[in-house]
């Protein structure tokens, strides 16, 4: 869904005209609100009427145009059984039994009430293993093209495995053991065939990341930028305004743009400038071709003013910081303290509000004698 401007067809004509005329860029770091306002008085509109013509309030409406509202879930499973699939998933992200110890949940180091991170370089694992990269908000990640900083894996539910495994997160053996641990509850035994009624033996580890996987597509976070885009022109103030005007005629929104603002490409970092840490290769790793050495999924900006600390090596401890690293090591600019003041303004108007309701932690099916120990080894 892309969002277009809704204006009287006469202001849509006018405007047509005088951008195609204009030729305006997002890369360009001109003032082109300016020019356009004049442009537009020069053609009849009034610069009272230019500025209440659309949601743009001196911001290029074909700028905007790269952009989208937030979809409030986004689902792949739509069928009857979905409520009873996303219970599910909400008891298993909180349920520490899935790990080796029975210490950690998916929500240890993606925090719901922390806008889905723990605010660490690196989070803490089994027996206190930190992880090589930086921990990603789960919030809206269902709507990036991929998972992992490294585009390993293309969906949530492809991706909700992952961490169980891993030797320094939770730490489980194998699938076989996670089912093992779910099938010794009879609670889970019954949430499990309510979730997938069409299936025999519902209890499986990709069960697990499907259900996981449901509750996620829901973690969504509108903010006052959605509101904006839906033509709210009131939804922003003028200093946040002139963060995204900032934004746009650097040419950040190259990269971070779309309904995530971001998470629809990979890219490399220290495109202009060598990133300071070349010890993690990125996508290489994965794919084994050069040409992706130190190339990473680009992160969502949503709720990044929340997130600290940044990239994926967390080397960013602040969010002006991150966008001075950014402006250096992406684009080749020294970015003044006015203008990452005011791209730290519009950042902040991407913070949605917590779904209080659908993030509260459930009660969990009762452990049994046959419940497999925590194991610390």
């Amino acid at each position: 869904m892309t969002f277009l401007p809704v204006w009287s067809s006469a202001r849509t004509a006018v405007f047509a005209a005088v951008t195609a005329v204009l030729g305006l860029s997002a890369c360009n770091r001109g003032d082109d609100s300016k020019e356009l306002l004049k442009a537009l008085e020069n053609a009849g509109v009034k610069p009272a009427q230019a500025a209440q013509a659309g949601p743009a309030n001196g911001v290029n409406p074909r700028l905007l145009r790269r952009f989208s509202p937030l979809r409030p879930r986004i689902d792949i499973d739509t069928d009857k059984a979905l409520p009873a699939r996303i219970d599910l998933g909400r008891m298993l992200y909180f349920d520490k039994r899935l790990s080796k110890n029975h210490d950690l949940s998916c929500n240890s180091c993606h925090g719901l009430d922390r806008y889905g991170v723990d605010n660490e370089v690196t989070s803490p694992g089994h027996r206190g293993a930190r992880g090589a990269r930086n921990s990603p908000t789960v919030y809206n990640a269902a709507g990036l093209f991929t998972q992992f900083w490294d585009g390993r894996v293309s969906t949530i539910e492809e991706q909700a495995g992952g961490p169980l495994l891993n030797p320094v997160e939770m730490a489980m053996p194998d699938g076989a053991q996670v089912v093992r641990v779910l099938k010794s509850m009879p609670g889970y035994v019954d949430a499990f065939e309510k979730a997938f009624p069409e299936v025999k033996k519902p209890v499986t580890f990709e069960n697990v990341g499907r259900a996981i996987g449901a509750f996620e597509r829901g973690l969504s976070t509108p903010s006052r930028w959605d509101d904006y885009l839906q033509g709210n022109t009131r939804a922003l103030s003028e200093a946040e305004l002139d963060g995204l005007k900032a934004f746009s005629n650097l040419g950040c929104m190259v990269c971070h743009t779309g309904e995530s603002v971001g998470g629809s490409m990979y890219q490399k970092v220290g495109a202009v400038v060598p990133w300071p840490n070349q010890s993690d290769p990125g996508r290489f790793a994965v794919t084994k071709n050069e040409a992706d050495r130190m190339v990473f999924r680009v992160p969502t900006l949503r709720n990044v003013a929340r997130t600290a600390p940044y990239f994926h090596d967390g080397s960013a401890k602040t969010l002006p910081e991150a966008v001075r690293t950014m402006g250096k090591y992406q684009l080749g600019v020294d970015l003044s303290e006015t203008e990452t003041a005011s791209i730290v303004a519009w950042l902040d108007s991407l913070t949605g509000s917590l779904p209080t309701a659908y993030i509260k932690e459930p009660a969990l099916p009762p452990s049994t004698a046959s419940t497999p120990k925590p194991d610390p080894r």
